[in-house]
């Protein structure tokens, strides 16, 4: 029997605000929310007024201090305060000049200079920044030790400074005033880096369980870390300095390149917050990486490889070179397109810039970092962790042959058909009636068509009549890599509070829309929690990168464990749990008191050969309940019989 990987912790922080408790679902969901669960509403919007530095937890109550005083609330007052200013400060929004001034955005303007009518050109420059070699037309005189003069005949090359007018305004943005430099010593460390940091703490703390008890109880190389970024580190503390600076006259440092790498959020949560010594690495399938790295974790507890997995992906591409980039294509929702579609008015509705499954000019980027704990169920069991789902299946397939790189192909095709076929094997036709698809939902009009028909063709194959069907990317925008993670964190609070989003930012499905057995939600859709057995989490990435997932909800997953282990072990489970439940809960309670602190580890307890027990048959290592097992079998140990030794 295999091992089921068993959802058992979580964390990030996204445009709707961090992961843990389900904060950022219900950011996306509050407005249905907040008719049945309002206290869930004004605790998710106290938390990102903690985060954006809006108020501080003094005492007994929420302070915000003024000029002539000081008053105390109560997160309901927080709310009925703060929620418009909030509304505006997440999500989807017009790119803030603290990324980007897309009104102005600077840049270089090439051009030659000449002297008038034709005339030599005379200055004056620091000795130490004349070009090497000299241009040819350039006669230069010292002036001093340290200035020289120029003079030019005929022209010269130069660059301007200058901006621009960006065409593309509107991102998905961490929520205004989140500083994660000021939460742990950053180091210059790459945005993203920062956010994985951060997300990994969040899942980590989400847990309920010191991380201390899991090495007790797991070997040292039974702890897996996946995770990657699509598009790497690419401002300027990453790749974004190693491959710009030079040009624009600044130096190379030696962290450029080493923190750009697109594993390096894996590296950062096994080196500074883990201290990991398990299968680790960051795999990279474009749009679809979350679910590649979620694969690779998942097979790992399924053969018995890992007993913990932990996955992640974070983007952080709102630089101007990435827009430029992808506006270039054509991909992105640009200012004037947005205008159209509203019937040519005069100002943008950048909230609206995602319209997935409706007349829509093109996708919206985003930032993100999340991060999913997996036990395999024996562990899970025994630690009496939190279950928020499992993980049935991933399947990746390619597109095979292609028109263009960026072109849809079969891949996704085989994807989704393989994970309702999953389901089916696992627990019956019935259950996918009992389920729901988190779109791709880019918000392109090729995204649209392809996936809309893939996902009705599969539904009648499959005879789901109406399949429900929701893109949350109209809300967070398109994180690029870790946009299947934004999903899953989703699909877990709608198990938790009852509403799958709808696609609030249409009012209509487009005309090329292949809809017959789907609905396409447009509105936060309730739901009773128990009817939902499965969700599906549908990636397609450029390059022909596919991926399909099957998540198990929790009663599904309990009437497995409960299967397995027999009605008394169970019972044993949930009375345990309460414990570990609480714990989560203060862990919360910290985060919206601002009292929480990001787990980071530099220089702490760093081991080396020596410090290891090391014999043929285990290795033993401090701080870890466990060795590591070197008396392996190999899986080819049976061909030797055919050998003649």
């Amino acid at each position: 029997m295999s091992h089921l990987p068993v959802i058992v912790g979580f964390g990030g922080i996204s445009p709707a605000g961090r992961s843990s408790s389900h904060q950022a679902y219900r950011r996306m969901v509050f407005d249905a929310l907040l008719d049945v669960q309002p206290e869930a509403v004004h605790e998710a919007y106290t938390d990102l007024a903690i985060l954006m530095g809006l108020v501080t937890f003094v005492d007994a109550g929420y302070q915000v201090s003024r000029p002539t005083s000081i008053e105390t609330l109560t997160q309901a007052e927080v709310y009925k305060r703060y929620s418009a200013l909030i509304n505006e400060s997440t999500l989807i929004r017009k790119i803030e000049k603290s990324y980007l001034d897309v009104d102005a955005a600077p840049w270089h303007q090439a051009t030659d200079m000449t002297g008038e009518n034709n005339e030599s050109i005379t200055f004056e420059l620091k000795t130490s920044t004349l070009p090497k070699p000299l241009p040819e037309n350039w006669s230069v005189t010292e002036i001093d030790k340290r200035t020289s003069h120029v003079k030019v005949f005929g022209s010269t090359p130069i660059l301007l400074p200058s901006t621009r007018d960006f065409i593309v305004k509107s991102a998905g943005q961490l929520p205004t005033g989140i500083n994660f430099s000021k939460r742990y010593p950053a180091r210059h460390h790459p945005r993203g880096l920062q956010m994985t940091v951060y997300a990994a703490s969040d899942a980590i703390q989400s847990l309920g369980i010191e991380w201390e008890s899991v090495l007790e109880r797991v070997a040292p190389d039974k702890i897996s870390v996946y995770a990657s970024s699509a598009m790497s580190q690419l401002d300027e503390d990453g790749n974004g300095g190693l491959i710009g600076n030079r040009l624009k006259g600044k130096k190379v440092s030696s962290k450029h390149l080493a923190l750009g790498l697109t594993e390096m959020p894996a590296d950062f949560i096994n080196a500074y917050l883990l201290g990991g010594l398990g299968s680790t690495g960051g795999n990279t399938g474009a749009c679809a990486s979350f679910l590649y790295n979620l694969k690779m974790g998942v097979e790992d507890i399924q053969q018995g490889r890992s007993r913990v997995a932990i996955i992640g992906g974070s983007e952080a591409p709102i630089t101007s070179e990435v827009i430029d980039g992808y506006a270039t294509m054509g991909a992105l929702a640009t200012a004037e397109n947005l205008k159209a579609l509203d019937g040519g008015v005069d100002q943008a509705n950048y909230k609206r810039a995602c319209r997935p499954f409706s007349d829509n000019c093109g996708f919206t980027l985003s930032e993100s970092s999340q991060v999913v704990i997996l036990f395999d169920d024996a562990l899970a069991m025994e630690l009496s962790a939190n279950i928020h789902g499992a993980i049935d299946q991933v399947f990746v397939n390619a597109d095979g042959h292609k028109k263009s790189i960026s072109s849809p192909g079969l891949g996704n095709w085989i994807t989704v058909a393989k994970a309702l076929a999953s389901v089916r094997g696992l627990l019956g036709e019935r259950s996918l009636q009992r389920s729901y698809v988190h779109a791709h939902g880019t918000g392109t009009r090729q995204n649209r068509v392809s996936e809309s028909s893939i996902l009705n063709e599969t539904a009648k194959t499959f005879g789901i009549k109406y399949w429900k069907v929701t893109g949350i990317k109209s809300y967070l925008g398109h994180s690029i890599g870790t946009s299947a993670g934004d999903q899953l964190m989703a699909a877990l609070g709608t198990w938790q509070h009852g509403f799958i989003p709808g696609i609030t930012s249409i009012d209509h499905i487009a005309d090329d829309v292949q809809n017959s057995h789907l609905d396409i939600l447009m509105q936060h859709k309730q739901v009773n929690s128990l009817d939902i057995d499965v969700t599906f989490l549908n990636a397609k990435g450029f390059g022909g990168n596919n991926a399909t997932a099957s998540i198990l909800a929790p009663h599904i997953v309990k009437a497995m464990l409960k299967g397995k282990y027999g009605s008394e072990k169970m019972a044993e489970y949930e009375t345990l749990n309460a414990a570990v439940l609480e714990k989560s809960k203060a862990y919360n309670q910290a985060c919206l008191k601002g009292q929480d602190k990001t787990l980071y580890r530099y220089d702490y307890n760093v081991l080396q050969g020596p410090d290891i027990e090391y014999t043929n048959k285990k290795i033993t290592v401090p701080g870890w309940g466990r060795a590591i097992n070197l008396e392996l079998e190999s899986p080819y140990v049976g061909m030797l019989k055919i050998i003649d030794w």
